[in-house]
């Protein structure tokens, strides 16, 4: 099971992955109107240019969010198997949340948890 079978795992992700366009592009018929084009936002008119620049504190944010909370997540198997396996599962997950602690004392101090 070596680089092998990475390939054709590639291979086939490639293949299907085409295979859906292609058959999309086949099947159905492209229609243009002006209507595609435009921003829908809860079916409100959007007035003026959507197209506008964002602050990067929101994107930071939401990483950093979306960071601790994929992270949490490890946390639920743990919970279904501490107690089969009990004292080292438990320093692993002090282990654990002493890092995930200290990567959110470090956005603090970064600054990246600061709301624009």
């Amino acid at each position: 099971m070596g680089s092998s079978s990475l390939i054709i795992l590639l291979l086939a992700a490639i293949f299907f992955s085409a295979a859906g366009i292609l058959i999309s592009k086949l099947v159905l018929k492209a229609t243009k109107n002006s209507q595609k084009g435009d921003t829908y936002e809860c079916g409100v008119k959007t007035i003026g240019p959507s197209w506008i620049q964002f602050n990067v504190g929101y994107y930071l944010f939401a990483l950093v969010f979306l960071i601790f909370d994929v992270e949490l997540i490890f946390l639920y198997p743990w919970a279904v198997v501490v107690k089969t396996i009990g004292w080292p599962a438990f320093v692993e997950a002090v282990i654990f949340l002493t890092i995930l602690f200290m990567g959110f004392l470090y956005a603090h101090k970064s600054g990246a948890l600061k709301w624009v």
